[in-house]
This record gives structure tokens, sequence and C-alpha cells, in this order.
């Protein structure tokens, strides 16, 4: 057992310290791309009318906690419909891009991943507010809703950036060395050949995992995949359900609980159904 904690140590240490550096700078790219139009977009969302389902998708790539909270805020203040709200949830990739690419994954699988993210939310947003309408009540106060709630990205550019990669570069560091642990145990091939052969199951356990609310399910999701121990129908569920810490605030701002309720379960099944579709296409 101590001979696999050393090599598990020795791989993980080995594996993540250029990620960590890259990590830092694609938060600040981010942060600095979040902070100088992440107004404009919530300003686009709440005047795009019956268009709002396809501004809130392409907004929802920017894997920041950000757009996610704020869409929640102005859906509590019927701001914006419940199919922008979805479209939103369901597009958000929140730390899935930044360990991709601090992973040196293909650029055409990152494209690939966040397209299909965003026609889902397109499509599920779409047909929802045109089968359950897109009434909107105004709220007097909408400000006061949007700030109950932040994620506390508002502290400088810097800041900010050394917080989500300590944030995230520990929490990745603690699953890096869990797989490399678990493969040194019960070795690759055995482990993989367990998760890959559930087509159905996988996507449904994947979506459970996708509604932890914070970076844990999006880091733990993309690092399964990109060790091979997931198939990427797994992948699209979790990171399609996981709208980081989207629904705490929802449950926190919206008072109708059973609305609430109806949001998860329709995030659910739109991720569920769509992984294990593209578990039987890609097999």
């Amino acid at each position: 057992m101590l001979h696999a904690l050393e090599h598990a140590a020795a791989h993980t240490v080995k594996d993540s310290y250029l990620v960590i550096l890259i990590l830092f700078l694609t938060y600040l790219a981010m942060e600095y791309l979040e902070h100088s139009t992440g107004g404009k977009v919530q300003l686009l969302m709440r005047k795009s009318g019956r268009f709002g389902p396809v501004v809130g998708a392409v907004a929802g790539i920017v894997p920041q906690c950000g757009f996610s909270a704020a869409a929640s805020n102005l859906y509590a203040g019927r701001v914006i419909t419940m199919g922008t709200l979805l479209a939103v949830y369901l597009s958000t990739s929140d730390e899935m891009l930044p360990v991709m690419l601090s992973a040196h994954a293909p650029v055409g699988t990152i494209a690939a991943i966040l397209l299909v993210k965003v026609l889902v939310g397109m499509t599920v947003g779409l047909l929802i507010d045109l089968f359950c309408g897109r009434r909107r009540e105004e709220h007097e106060h909408i400000h006061e809703i949007c700030e109950q709630e932040h994620c506390g990205c508002e502290r400088g550019i810097l800041r900010s950036a050394l917080r989500h990669t300590l944030q995230v570069g520990i929490f990745l560091l603690l699953i890096s060395f869990g797989l490399n642990l678990v493969l040194e145990i019960l070795g690759e091939d055995v482990l993989a050949g367990f998760l890959l052969n559930r087509p159905i199951v996988g996507p449904v356990v994947a979506g459970l995992v996708g509604f932890i609310p914070n970076c844990a399910a999006s880091v733990a999701i993309t690092e399964l995949y990109l060790e091979g121990l997931i198939g990427v129908g797994s992948l699209l569920s979790g990171l399609l359900v996981g709208a980081g810490v989207g629904l705490l605030v929802l449950f926190r701002v919206n008072h109708r609980r059973w609305e609430n309720c109806k949001i998860m379960a329709i995030l659910y099944m739109a991720g569920v159904l769509t992984g294990v579709a593209a578990e039987f296409i890609l097999s």
C-alpha cells in the first residue's frame, strides 16, 4: 500500500505542476473577459425577448459562476424566462474549459463539447418557452435581488484569478491523486472496463454528480474523461446538468420551490438523454 501511495503521489506532482500554471493564466484571461463584458451580456439577456435562450446558451459558455448566478437572480425577478434560464444552465461549462486547456486536450474536442452544450441549451430553452409560455413579471426591485447573492468575483482580476486557481488547483490535485491511487491498486484496464461498459448507467450517475453545486463536479467529471475512465456520453451528461452555483442561488432567491424542482428535473432529463444518445451514437 505504501508503494502505491508513493507512486500515486509522484505521478500527481509530475502531472500537475504545469497544469496549475496554465490554470492561473487561463483564469486570468477569463476574469478579464468577465469583468469587461459580463454586465453587457446580462443586459443583452434581459432585452433579448423570444431569442433569450439563444443569447443565454452562448453566454453560458464562459466558465464562471457569474452567468449562472446572474441568470438565477434575473429569473427570480421574472426578467428572463424559464427557457433562457435553462439555456444558461445547460450551456455553462463551469471548470471544464480551463481543466481541458490545462491538460492540452485537442481543440476540436473542446469545441465539439461546447457546441453540443450550446445547441442543447438553445433547443431545450426554446422548446420550454414555446410550450410553457414566456410570461414574465418584471420585479420592481430586480437590482435588490441581484445583490442578494454573488460569487465573490469582484475583488480584482489578479486576486480573483489566484483564488480560482487555488480552489480548483487543490481539488484537481486531490482528484488526480485519488485517480492515480485507484489506478495503482486496481489497474487501469479493470477500472476503465468497469466504467466504460455502462452506456446508460454512466450518464445517469454522471448527471447526479453534476448537481454538486461547485467546481468539484465539473473538475471530477472532466478528469475522469481525460483519464479515459468515462465516455463522452457521461461527460456530456454531467456537464449539461452541472450549473455551478446557479441552482443554489435559484433556491435562495426564488421562493417557488415546486418551480425550482421542475427546473432541476428538466435539467437532469436533458443532460441524461443527451448523454445516453451520445453513448449509443458514438459506440
